[in-house]
This record gives structure tokens, C-alpha cells and sequence, in this order.
């Protein structure tokens, strides 16, 4: 039973948005403050009214005028500020869901209610039932506002007046959250026209929404103010600003458009946008409507939480987009980002929704609009494969999350059958298996909201397919076209509700306009959640030449999967052609025999027909007796489904060889991984050689013949795979082994020139090593690379060939013996050669970056993978230094990435708490968001794991702290935590919790005990250290912070340039100090380092330095000077089988306390004689008869569990990892 918070119906709003003016006569860069004032026009509803109620949050409110006479009184209370009450037993989510659900529903403007309740003085009667409007005006002021808005301020001296004058603002608002900046009716149901005045320096320009009316300078010719004027209808929540010393640039194809970016971006702006106009033209065609607006504007700014946001004539882009003409793998991401924000002009800011149910509706048809652009410009088959991957994405949430219910307004209507129908209480059911609520935007999970925006253009998508793409084109021109005519007028016309669309809307204007009712289709994919998961095999019935198909839905249990019921597409490859058959399901097994009508022709050659009309000559002599050649399941996609099917290998690799279809090429592929033969060996081969093939389908096949060729290991003759053919394609004419001039204008072979290294990188002899021949291929690609007479750039070739290199390594278990020791100098070469390459990149990256330092991104995880995999210790400072603000966005999630890792295999609470003070209080919203992601995708712990030693009661309460009162304004990261705590805890209540109160519960009958007497207290002291001993946990030591890092990234040089040498340092420690404690901790008592220099500046044409150069410092107490010191005695690593471990050996000093010797809670065992042991345990016999309640309080001793860290990967600190100085 889905339990609901209590909260008071509050009736319809009692009245009506006119109009709003916003006036920001104040915004102070230094102080991070704005001053300003609001005056809202209403109409009231009813003669009634007595109290307004408005959205405000994090603001200083001054006053309230009503008709600038009659001050009135008001109540500001946000129930965001403390969710749940401080009362410990309240730590579950289970708890928390519903807490948070009132907490929205109590400010939700949809139903009359808000923050700021304003009461109508007396003197404001007589207006009220004259009829006439009503002025409300607010003063207010944002002091350093956490959320809402947002300040980028370089990090500069005053002298440096470059960067200083890149200083820039915006507003960041998530969904509806205008409020954060400005009092409003915080809705999407509530349009209004504006007007728009902001103040600002005379060198900054302010950016809205609307139309540009006039720039007045102030009396003191300081300050200019502009004026912007909305008079088409929009909602609050679809308004933003920006300012900021802005470069213009007007659309030359369209002088409509405007874009606006930071100083010196303007070439970079030119290219990226110079395609936009054709977007614009696009969806004016399609839709048969012109833009409903007057203009549109695009703002590049730095530390956007999200790629792109969307408003009323104005989109706020992440110059993170921005790229010159010779950038390849970015023009098509920001292609697709811009146009889904001029998708969204249409649906989203001009049609908005009625309710939050109802924003699938304009999320969805906005990407559905996106997704025809897309196929325009980049082809059907990248289409298509973008639609397999938004619905494979689809299915992965719901079956890990549960199911996704696109409107949860209403349960969907039960249809006569009840056996067969999910009645309303399943889809009660479905509901709470979510552990936040779904019922509030401000409640949801973002990853939920994302997923939402991919099911919904799916369903979309299914509806083209059943009403036709024409009739659904007709069913959004019609509402556009009430909602212009509705735009045009007054709000006395009561017409402005035409500019709203719901579910139930859309579902009348489908039967306007085609004549069907769509109602079951809305309640099965719309109000239900969840997606049908389907099991195909089949047997060929010779005798009656029939094929006898079984679809089983055994999974409905499971999830996210219901079971379906409708008509399902099944598609025959026969000789004689492709055959379509419409199947009914209605049961989880479904049996059927669909006669063939072809007969079997092994023997005979003849052309085969497809399902696209061309004829095909196919060797049949792999064939049985069947003349089916392949079978698909819902070839179009157009079911809400995951697919099983079962066939043999010789079918796949016909289907694979000859469907056009590129999404049954990519079910053949994933398939013929499970058949490693000499047949799939080829069918993979000609399908990477094949450029008729389609360049993703191609880079699929060699990632599975990769998979292939290990499986293969010992019946693989010739050379690996795949060499000849990057040698066919891209050698010399006269030494293939090395490579030809770099040229990427053909792209499909460029792509191919990225993957099939990767993929190579992945083969395996039979000793589970990367083949030295791919080794030394891998290599010559780095040496014999040329970049020249390139017209494009070869960052992502190089990144991609880093991430090969890091793709050849093996763990070191699996190329040396356990107990072998391991110096820098006894490293395998190829371990060597890696490692030297990556210092020399990094190093090289510092005078000659690369775009969005893609490069330094690889390298970083291919060092952590030496980490990793032991071939260098796992300290985590070298990447605290790149996870550092300041730090190129890209370089810091990846150091994150690398941390989150480090956390989870090696479990240290210090690196741990690092991480969650970057995610409170970092300065850069996306790193933060970024951040939260990468630990919800993988948490250092979870639930199920027992005794770990991070989970403790002390993270609880900081999460908890964020979740419930600290995040109380940003409902993006207060989302994000939740789903980090779900990740770590569950819903239930954290077993530490309730593991922490019992250790407080046999204290206190402990030092109860010892009160009734001397013997007792003595006796309760040796219980209470056996008993309690496993709980006991020391503080750990203050680890050693970082440096600053000195690559900074302004607005200005968003790819800026630092100028460091990369100094990869090895440090270890000589002294471990061994304490006895179950929870003991391990100290050092000095440290070395090892630094590794780069290769010779000789070098620098790409020959690969065939020895690793070291140095070995020490450095003193205050960390500046530095001591040159003997190599051969600096270090020395014992290898073991676990991951990243490295002991010392050499120098071990054990110190043992003697009580410690007592408890014998060492890893290891102690001998003892049998006297001592008979005696011990007559000594306990007689305690427990003096005192029989004291044994009873006794816990069983354990012994430690073994930790995948040793001594010097647990401990850090006094460390310093690898990075640069």
C-alpha cells in the first residue's frame, strides 16, 4: 500500500496571471548579490480572495505592495529548509519519501500553494470585487544565492584585467525553479506576458527573453540598462537571464537569430553555429508553422550544469560545445543539442505543460522532432541506431530502477478482462517500487526524469506508427495552431489555456484529426510502467514445411517487465523473401506454426530478394533443411520490449552478412560473440571490410571479433586479428607496417581508424597477455603518427590510441609469480614503454593541448589502470590535483572517475570524505552533478556489503544532513544525493545505524555492571575490550592536501594552457607501524618518491623511449627542497595476487603494545602451549559461574577480515600521488 503524505486540498488557484514586470536595479560581481523588484497583475477569480500565495525561495523580502498603496502583510515558509525532524530513527528513505513528497506538495503551485503567502490588507476588498486587476509588488534582494544563479569569477590577480573582465552570470534553474531568483507563480500552467529591465556596468551586456525594446544609460553614464518585453504568453519557469562582457554575433542567414559568447570565442562561435538557421527552416516545414516568436537568442557560458537549457527565445549553451571547423566527433553532438533546443521553442516553451504528469508530452515530442532532424542530417542509419540505443537505455533503467509511468495523474482504466488486465492497483504497485516519489518534480530522480524524456519520444515514436507520420504531423500543427491564434489575444478572451497540452488533450486532438481513439494505447504505455521482455526460438517442421515458433514472457516477474498483451510483428527472411506475420499475445507462451513459402534449395544458386527490394546472391551450403534464413521480432521498434532470440550461428551471420537493417546487423553481431568459429571469424572480417556497411556497425565487428579471436585462442592461425586489415586500409603502399599521412575526410574510415587499435588492444594469447606483435603495431601508430597536411584535428585518434594502450594491459598476477619483487627497474617492458608514453603525453599536453584535453582524459584512466593492475601503487593525490576547480571540466570528471575507483578497491575513509567535500562544496554545479553520478553508478559500498569500512554512522548523517536541510534549494543535487544514499543504504535504515545503537546498548549495561561492585568492574573491563573490540574504530590521520593545481580554465581561454612538466611520482613507505586493534591503522614514518621524466625533447618526433628515466627524491618537512637519492635502495614492491597491493618488504619495523598481545587480533596465528590454553580457559569457566548474566554479554571474537589493501595502499598520510608538481 503506497502510503501518502496528508495534505490539505487547496482549491484552484483564485486567480489569473496577466502580466509580470521583473527589474534587477542592482548585480554586484564582488558580493555576488542582486537587489531587485517584481509586479505581478492579476485578475482574481472571485470575490473572495483574501490570500495569495507565490514561490519564493532563498530571498530577502522587503516589502509588498498591493496597487503601490496598500502595504500588506506576509508569511515566507519553505519546508524544504528542514524535510524531516531531528529524530534518529527517521534515517531511511522509506521515511524520507514521504516527508519530501509533502514538502512539494505544501509549495506546488499547481495546486494554490507556495513559499510566500501574501494577505490582501482591507483596503484591497474594493478593488477585488470592482473586478478590476490587481498589482502586487515585491521588493526583494539574492545574497550569494547557492542555487538558481550562478557567478563565474576567475581565478586571477588583479592585475591580470584579461581574466577579471570575463566575469559573467546566469540563471540555472532545474525544471520549474524560477523561484530561486525572482517571487513568481512558479508554474507551467500559468503564461503571462512580460516585461523585462535589468541594470548592469556599461561593459556588460544583460541577455533575456523577448524582444530587445531599448538600452538606456543611467544619469551617471556608468550603468546601462536593458529592456527586454515578452508579449507572447510564457510561464515563469521558461525565463532566464545572462550577463556578462559578451561578444555578438547575428545570424547571417537568419538576422533574427543572435548568439552571443565569451571574449575571444567568436571563431569558435561562428563554426559551431553556422548550421542553425537550417534547423529552424526544418521544423518550420515539417510542422507547417512558423517560429512563435520574434527572435531567438544563444548564450555560451562557462560551468552550465547540463549541455544546454532551453527558454522563451533563449537557450543557455555550455561553451563546453563550442568547437572550430576542424573538430569532427563534437559536430555532432552540438548539432543535436542546439536543434532539440529550437525543437523545444515549439514544445516546451511556447506549449507547455498542464501538470507535471503532462511533461512527457513536451519533453517527448521535442526529441521526437529532434530525432527527424537528426535522420535528415546524418542519415536513416544513424536514426535508427540512436532509436536502438534510447530504447535499450530504457529497458536498462527499468529493469535496475523499476518501471517508468510517464503520467502518474490518473491509474489506467481497467479493461474487462481482469485476469489479464494491470487494474489500478498494480499500477499502485508499480508506483512504489520507486524509493522517491514520482508525483512531484521536485521529488524525482533526475536519472528517472532522463530516462522519462528517452521512453517518452519513444512513445511517440509508436504512435507514428500506428496513426501514420503524416496524421501525427497534423495533430501538432493543430495545436500550434490554437495556440497562435490563443497567443494573439487578451487574457479576458480566457483563450490562454489553449496554450497548455495534457494527456487527456492530446489524446481528444489524435481523435479530431484521425478518427481513433487512443485511450488503451495511453494507458498501456503511458499511465503503466514498465516494458515487455520476449523469448523467441523456433523449430523447422520439414513434413508440412512450417516453422513453429514459441514466444515466451518469462521475466513478467522481474523489475520493470510486465507482460504484454496485443499484436506482435514477426519477420521472415525466406529464399523467396521476406515475409511479415502479425502474431495476438495473450499469454506468457505463445505457440505458433507459420507455414513457409519457400522449399529448401541448398544446393541451387538463386538471387534471394530483401525486404528492401534488392536481390542478393547468398552460398547457401551452410544452410539445414529450413528455408528460413533469419527471423526478427519487431523489426520497427515500435514495441516498449526486450528481445531473446535463439537461432542458430548460421542464421545470424546471413542475417548480419545481408539485412540492410542496421539494427538486425547489430543483434547479429551481439549474437555471433556466443559462436566462436572459423564462420564468424569471416562473417566479422568482411563486415569490417565491407564500406557498404555502416561505419557503427562496422566498429561493432571489430569489438566482437575481438571477443571472438580470445575464444579462438588456440585454434588461431595467421596474425591477429584484424592487423592486415588496418594495414589494407590505412599502410603504405610500399611498407604497410607503417602508416600512411593522416586524412580524415572520409569519416566512415576515420571512425574505423579510431576503433579497430581498441579493439586490437583487447586480444589475449593463450598466457592471457596483450601479443607482443600488437604491442609493437601499437607503438608504430604512436611513432609513425603524422598530423600535417591534415584538415582535421587528431586528438580523438591519439585519445583513442591511449585508451588502446591502456586496453593491452594485464594485471600482474597474470605475467609474474607471486612473491617476485617488483621495482621500477624489473617492470615488464611493455608496462615500461605505457608508462613512458603517458608522462610523455601528459607532459606534452601542458605547451600543446589538445581539444577539451581529450588526450590527458585517456591517460588518466590508463594510469589508473596501472593502479589498478599493480603495476604502480594506487595513491590517489596525482588525481586530487586534477579533480581540483580550475581544472578543465572533461580532465576533472575523469580524475573523479578515477578516484570513485580508487575509493570502492581500496576502501580508505579520508578518500572517501575527500570526495564528498567536492560534492558539498565545489564551486562548479556540473562537477558536482557529474560527481554525484559517478558514485551512484559506483558506490564505494552498498547495502548488501557487510562490514565495510567506510559505512559508518558518521556519512550517514553527513548525507543525510544534504538531503534534508543543506540541498534545501537545489533539487537537482538534493535528487542526486538521494540517489546516492538508495545506492549505499537501501530504503531501509543503514545497518550501521542500528549496529552503533547496540554498541551504545552494552555500554551502558557495562557501565551499569560496574557500579554493583569492585569485582564486577574489573570483570566488566576485560568484557567490555573483547566484546566491543571488533566495534572500536580510530581517527584517522590527517591526510596531506594537495597543491593547487596551475592548469586553470577562465572564461576567457576556455582551453588554456598551464605550463608544468607532468612529474609522475611513485611514493612508499618504509616504516609500518602494527597495532594490534581490530580497527588498527597503519602510520609511515618517512616517504620517498619516484619521479618519472618524460623522454628525451629528441624525442618529440615519436620514437618511443625504450627505457623508463627515474629519480628518486626525498623531500624534507616543509616539502621544498628535495634530496637526490640512491635508486637501487629507494624502493621495493612484493607482488601479491590482490589488485593494487603492494608490501613493503625491506625496513618492516613491527611495534607491539603489551596488551595488544593479549587479544591476538593479528591476521596471522600464535602458537601457544597446551598449558597456557588449558588455563585460560579455566580462568573464563569460573568468571562465567561467578557472574553467568556478565557471559551472556559477551560477542564472539572474529578475526579481521582481510582487506584488499595493503599497508601502503591503506594508508596515505603522508602521500603525495602522481601529478603534476
Amino acid at each position: 500500500m503506497d502510503l501518502q503524505p496528508e495534505v490539505p486540498e487547496a482549491p484552484l488557484r483564485p486567480f489569473k496571471l496577466a502580466h509580470q514586470l521583473v527589474s534587477f536595479t542592482g548585480i554586484s560581481f564582488e558580493r555576488r548579490n542582486l537587489m531587485g523588484m517584481v509586479e505581478l497583475t492579476i485578475v482574481p477569480n472571485c470575490d473572495s480572495l483574501r490570500l495569495i500565495r507565490l514561490n519564493a525561495k532563498q530571498m530577502r523580502i522587503y516589502s509588498v505592495v498591493l496597487n503601490d498603496v496598500c502595504p500588506a502583510t506576509f508569511v515566507y515558509f519553505d519546508p524544504f529548509i528542514k524535510i524531516c525532524k531531528d529524530d534518529q530513527k527517521t534515517r531511511s528513505l522509506e521515511d524520507y519519501r514521504v516527508k519530501h513528497l509533502q514538502a512539494a506538495q505544501l509549495t506546488d503551485p499547481d495546486v494554490n500553494n507556495g513559499e510566500l503567502m501574501i494577505e490582501v490588507p482591507p483596503d484591497g476588498f474594493s478593488l477585488i470585487q470592482e473586478g478590476r486587476g490587481l498589482r502586487i509588488s515585491i521588493e526583494f534582494s539574492l545574497e550569494d544565492p547557492k542555487s538558481g544563479v550562478h557567478f563565474v569569477i576567475p581565478q586571477a590577480d588583479k592585475d591580470d584585467e584579461k581574466l577579471l573582465n570575463c566575469s559573467h552570470m546566469f540563471t540555472n534553474c532545474y525544471e520549474n525553479s524560477s523561484r530561486l531568483w525572482f517571487p513568481c507563480v512558479d508554474s507551467f500552467a500559468d503564461p503571462c506576458t512580460w516585461k523585462l529591465e535589468f541594470t548592469v556596468d556599461k561593459n556588460l551586456t544583460a541577455v533575456s527573453c523577448g524582444e530587445l525594446i531599448e538600452v538606456q544609460m543611467t544619469p551617471d553614464l556608468r550603468r546601462k540598462t536593458f529592456h527586454y518585453s515578452v508579449t507572447t504568453p510564457v510561464c515563469a519557469p521558461n525565463i532566464a537571464l545572462a550577463v556578462g562582457p559578451f561578444e555578438i554575433y547575428v545570424d547571417p542567414h537568419m538576422h533574427e537569430v543572435t548568439h552571443f559568447c565569451l571574449p575571444g570565442m567568436l571563431p569558435l562561435l561562428k563554426n559551431t553555429v553556422r548550421y542553425l538557421h537550417e534547423a529552424f527552416e526544418f521544423f518550420e516545414e515539417t510542422l507547417s508553422t512558423r517560429y512563435p516568436f520574434s527572435c531567438y537568442k544563444q548564450v555560451f557560458v562557462d560551468e552550465l550544469d547540463t549541455d544546454i537549457s532551453a527558454y522563451a527565445t533563449l537557450s543557455i549553451v555550455s561553451v563546453n560545445l563550442l568547437h572550430s571547423i576542424a573538430i569532427i566527433d563534437q559536430t555532432y553532438i552540438t548539432r543535436t543539442f542546439m536543434s532539440r533546443a529550437v525543437a523545444e521553442q515549439f514544445f516546451g516553451c511556447f506549449i507547455t505543460s498542464h501538470h507535471w504528469s503532462d511533461t512527457w508530452l513536451a519533453k517527448g515530442i521535442a526529441e521526437y522532432l529532434c530525432g527527424l532532424y537528426s535522420r535528415k542530417c546524418f542519415g536513416n542509419n544513424e536514426y535508427r541506431e540512436w532509436v536502438q540505443t534510447e530504447l535499450a537505455r530504457v529497458v536498462k533503467y527499468e529493469e535496475k530502477y523499476g518501471g517508468i509511468i510517464l503520467d502518474c495523474s490518473q491509474p489506467p482504466a481497467p479493461l474487462p478482462v481482469s485476469s489479464t488486465n494491470p487494474s489500478a492497483a498494480a499500477s499502485k504497485q508499480q508506483e512504489i517500487v520507486h524509493y522517491f516519489p514520482i508525483k512531484s518534480l521536485h521529488t524525482v530522480s533526475p536519472k528517472y526524469v532522463e530516462a522519462m524524456r528517452r521512453k517518452a519520444h519513444l512513445v511517440i515514436r509508436m504512435l507514428e506508427h500506428r496513426i501514420g507520420q503524416q496524421l501525427l504531423i497534423q495533430v501538432f500543427n493543430k495545436q500550434l495552431a490554437l495556440a497562435t491564434n490563443a497567443a494573439s489575444t487578451k487574457i479576458g478572451a480566457g483563450l490562454w489555456s489553449q496554450l497548455l497540452i495534457s494527456t487527456n488533450i492530446f489524446i481528444k486532438a489524435i481523435f479530431t484529426v484521425t478518427g481513433k481513439d487512443m485511450s488503451v494505447f495511453m494507458d498501456q504505455t503511458v499511465r503503466t510502467g514498465g516494458h515487455a521482455k520476449f523469448s523467441l526460438s523456433s523449430v523447422f517442421n520439414r513434413k508440412r514445411n512450417t516453422i513453429e515458433l514459441e514466444i515466451r514472457q518469462d521475466f513478467v516477474n522481474h523489475r520493470g517487465v510486465r507482460k504484454y498483451n496485443g499484436p506482435l510483428l514477426v519477420q521472415l527472411q525466406e529464399l523467396d523473401g521476406t515475409f511479415k506475420h502479425t502474431l495476438q499475445i495473450e499469454n506468457t507462451l505463445v505457440k505458433a506454426d507459420i507455414t513457409c513459402h519457400s522449399k529448401s534449395r541448398r544446393n541451387k544458386k538463386k538471387k534471394i530478394p530483401l525486404s528492401t527490394g534488392e536481390e542478393v546472391d547468398m552460398d547457401l551450403s551452410a544452410m539445414d533443411d529450413s528455408p528460413v534464413l533469419w527471423i526478427r521480432l519487431d523489426p520497427e521498434m515500435i514495441l516498449l520490449r526486450d528481445l531473446i532470440i535463439e537461432q542458430p550461428d548460421f542464421q545470424w551471420q546471413y542475417q548480419l552478412r545481408h539485412e540492410r537493417d542496421v539494427t538486425a546487423q547489430f543483434q547479429a553481431i551481439q549474437a555471433l560473440q556466443q559462436y566462436p568459429t572459423n564462420a564468424t571469424r569471416l562473417a566479422l572480417t568482411d563486415t569490417i571490410e565491407s564500406e557498404r556497411c555502416f561505419y557503427r556497425v562496422r566498429v561493432q565487428a571489430a569489438h566482437s571479433l575481438t571477443k571472438v579471436a580470445n575464444q579462438m585462442v588456440a585454434s588461431w592461425s595467421g596474425p591477429p586479428a584484424m592487423l592486415n586489415i588496418f594495414r589494407k586500409f590505412f599502410g603504405s603502399f610500399s611498407a604497410p607496417h607503417i602508416i600512411k599521412l593522416n586524412n580524415f575526410s572520409n569519416f566512415q574510415l576515420y571512425f574505423l581508424q579510431k576503433a579497430i587499435p581498441v579493439a586490437m588492444a583487447g586480444l589475449r594469447t593463450s598466457h592471457g597477455i596483450c601479443p607482443p606483435e600488437v604491442m609493437r603495431f601499437l607503438f608504430d601508430l604512436f611513432k609513425y603518427n603524422e598530423n600535417s597536411r591534415n584538415h582535421y584535428t587528431d586528438a580523438y585518434y591519439r585519445a583513442a590510441l591511449v585508451e588502446a594502450l591502456g586496453e593491452t594491459l594485464t594485471p600482474v598476477v597474470s605475467v609474474s609469480m607471486h612473491g617476485t619483487q617488483i621495482t621500477p627497474d624489473s617492470l615488464s617492458t611493455d608496462a615500461k614503454l605505457v608508462l613512458d608514453e603517458m608522462t610523455r603525453l601528459l607532459n606534452m599536453e601542458k605547451s600543446l593541448p589538445s581539444y577539451k584535453y581529450v588526450v590527458s582524459v585517456s591517460c588518466l584512466k590508463v594510469i589508473r589502470k596501472l593502479q589498478k593492475f599493480g603495476h604502480l601503487p594506487s595513491l590517489p593525490n596525482f588525481y586530487h590535483r586534477y579533480a581540483a576547480y580550475g581544472v578543465f571540466l572533461d580532465l576533472r570528471i575523469a580524475a573523479m572517475e578515477c578516484l570513485v575507483d580508487f575509493v570502492k578497491v581500496d576502501g580508505r575513509s579520508e578518500d572517501l570524505d575527500h570526495l564528498i567535500n567536492l560534492l558539498e562544496t565545489d564551486p562548479d554545479p556540473a562537477a558536482r552533478h557529474a560527481l554525484a553520478q559517478l558514485l551512484i553508478d559506483n558506490p564505494p559500498f552498498t547495502r548488501e556489503i557487510k562490514k565495510s569500512a567506510l559505512d559508518n554512522p558518521s556519512l550517514v548523517e553527513r548525507l543525510w544532513e544534504r538531503i534534508n536541510t543543506k540541498e534545501h534549494g537545489n533539487t537537482k543535487l538534493r535528487c542526486d544525493t538521494v540517489d546516492l544514499y538508495y545506492a549505499l543504504y537501501g530504503s531501509k535504515r543503514p545497518n550501521c545505524l542500528q549496529a552503533s545503537e547496540n554498541q551504545s546498548f552494552y555500554k551502558d549495561l557495562l557501565k551499569e555492571g560496574a557500579s554493583s561492585g569492585p569485582s564486577f568492574k574489573k570483570l566488566s573491563d576485560t568484557k567490555q575490550s573483547q566484546s566491543l573490540g571488533d566495534n572500536v574504530k580510530t581517527e584517522p590521520n590527517e591526510r596531506h592536501k594537495p597543491a593547487m593545481v596551475t592548469i586553470k580554465r577562465t572564461a576567457t581561454e576556455a582551453f588554456a594552457v598551464g605550463d608544468e612538466i607532468i612529474k609522475l611520482e611513485v611514493e612508499h613507505s618504509e616504516v609500518v607501524t602494527v597495532v594490534d586493534d581490530p580497527s588498527h591503522t597503519q602510520a609511515y614514518d618517512s616517504e620517498t618518491k619516484v619521479k618519472v621524466q618524460p623522454a628525451d625533447e629528441g624525442s618529440g618526433d615519436g620514437h618511443i623511449s625504450k627505457r623508463i628515466k627515474t629519480e628518486v627524491f626525498a623531500e624534507d618537512d616543509d616539502g621544498n627542497s628535495m634530496t637526490v637519492l640512491d635508486m637501487a635502495e629507494s624502493m621495493r614492491y612484493e607482488s601479491s595476487y590482490d589488485e593494487g597491493k603492494f608490501k613493503p618488504s625491506d625496513g618492516l619495523v613491527k611495534k607491539k603494545k603489551k596488551k595488544d598481545k593479549k587479544k591476538h587480533k593479528h591476521k596471522h596465528k600464535h602458537k601457544h602451549s597446551k598449558e597456557k590454553e588449558r588455563d585460560r580457559k579455566d580462568k573464563d569457566k569460573d568468571k562465567d559461574k561467578r557472574d553467568p548474566q556478565i557471559s551472556r554479554l559477551q560477542t564472539k571474537e572474529t578475526a579481521t577480515p582481510d582487506t584488499l589493501s595493503s599497508a601502503d595502499t591503506s594508508n596515505s598520510n603522508s602521500n603525495s600521488g602522481f601529478g603534476p608538481n
